[in-house]
């Protein structure tokens, strides 16, 4: 493996096992989980997109409060989910320099941290700790920059029994 390569799985990986992290904070400790402010992260998201209290949101409709702290739970647990199937796809095949990997990690850390950034946006919620999506974003381009497969002829691999991929013709003129 190339020096290039080590250096993009492992910051692929890294990017990957933050969202371990993060998910995994919001899907089980979301109360400590600090947003922009000090606020923990739901708190802070609520009351930047609303303009109101979520202590009165809590008191007024817990309920509605209980099933956003779900669904915000459940975001957790999908991007606790997403990073442990990207860390995978970069320790084994993007590591091994398989197209498909550096075009799956490609997409779906692009769309993961823009949707995030997106949010954060929406709800008037960027803080420090925000702040390391931009920078997680600029880690994975630099590792898909360095691996693009573009500009060089990827050598074929072929499977023990497979066809060679165009058999030639025994054909003479027709005959």
């Amino acid at each position: 493996m190339n020096r290039r390569r080590r250096a993009a799985w492992i910051l692929i990986f890294i990017v990957d096992l933050a969202y371990v992290a993060w998910g995994g904070m919001a899907a089980l400790f979301l109360n400590n989980l600090l947003g922009p402010g000090g606020k923990p992260i739901l708190t802070a998201g609520y009351e930047g997109f609303t303009q109101g209290s979520w202590a009165e949101l809590v008191r007024t409709a817990p309920m509605t409060a209980r099933y956003i702290d779900m669904v915000f739970r459940l975001y957790g647990a999908y991007c606790m989910i997403f990073g442990v199937i990207g860390s995978a796809i970069a320790v084994t095949a993007f590591r091994r320099g398989e197209h498909w990997a550096w075009w799956t990690l490609l997409i779906g850390n692009t769309l993961a941290l823009v949707s995030a950034m997106a949010y954060d946006k929406t709800v008037n919620a960027i803080g420090p700790f925000e702040m390391t999506e931009y920078l997680g974003l600029v880690l994975v381009w630099v590792a898909f920059a360095i691996t693009a497969p573009f500009g060089r002829a990827a050598p074929r691999r072929q499977v023990a029994n497979d066809a060679a991929p165009f058999p030639e013709s025994t054909s003479q003129g027709g005959q």
